[in-house]
């Protein structure tokens, strides 16, 4: 994705102001992170598992929907659980261009960083704001697993689509919903794991909830998908080419006989 254009503040408009809109879309406007890859390729093969054997259970039949979105939660919650300190560590490594220098915690590497996270304040550090980062992968995988077989059962026993048609609209309405349902989550979880104490030791939150509420009062419920069609940008297409490259992993499978 090519870099934004430089742009400088409407006259009208206050520097505090410009600042924090600029700082929304530098946000948006990133490329994918590895953290994202990380945490989608751990929750891929817990899904796969859990929809094998829940498929097996049904006897072959189509899985309900809620069935989907519980396997989807589930497997989720267990790949973001395993990710979630490469998740902090890549949190922080991003946010420290941003911090003003005395306030940067310059870690050169995603393995310095979690040596230093654990060397500063110990080995469960490592999982700070997994919480958030876990209900954020939770949403995320029930989205695009619920989302992406009802698509597939759309396109090609109500529309009759072949194979490709089939595949790509059921994979872009699946990164769809996933960025729709994960977006909230995202920008708490990134709150939470970016924040640092103030002169006095006080973190701007307390907790996931308390971000959650100040966020609403000062900016009201839309406040959480600031950025959202640059975000569905960047989780798209890592939804899709997940299902696109799982769908050939499963063709050569069973050709292989496996």
């Amino acid at each position: 994705m090519a870099a934004p254009l430089a742009c400088s503040p409407p006259a009208s408009s206050s520097q505090s102001t410009w600042s924090r809109s600029k700082s929304n879309w530098e946000r948006a406007l990133q490329l994918p992170s590895p953290r994202r890859c990380l945490l989608m390729r751990e929750s891929v093969p817990f899904t796969r598992v859990l929809t094998n054997k829940a498929v097996e259970a049904n006897e072959g039949k189509p899985l309900p929907l809620l069935q989907k979105a519980v396997i989807g939660l589930t497997a989720g919650a267990i790949g973001a659980s395993v990710g979630s300190p490469a998740d902090l560590a890549l949190i922080r490594m991003q946010a420290d261009s941003t911090l003003p220098a005395a306030q940067r915690r310059n870690y050169k590497n995603a393995f310095h960083a979690l040596y230093r996270i654990v060397a500063d304040e110990g080995v469960l550090a490592l999982w700070k704001g997994a919480g958030p980062t876990v209900v954020r992968a939770m949403s995320l995988n029930m989205g695009m697993l619920a989302s992406y077989d009802q698509s597939v059962e759309l396109f090609r026993d109500k529309f009759g689509a072949g194979e490709l048609s089939t595949m790509l609209g059921a994979s872009a309405v699946s990164g769809f919903f996933a960025s729709a349902c994960s977006l909230p989550f995202d920008y708490v979880k990134t709150q939470i794991q970016k924040m640092q104490p103030d002169a006095n030791g006080k973190y701007p939150y307390t907790g996931s909830l308390d971000c959650v509420m100040k966020t609403l009062k000062s900016g009201g419920p839309f406040k959480f998908y600031t950025g959202f069609p640059v975000y569905c940008v960047r989780i798209a297409p890592h939804v899709m080419l997940t299902w696109i490259f799982l769908n050939q992993i499963q063709k050569f499978e069973k050709d292989m006989g496996l």
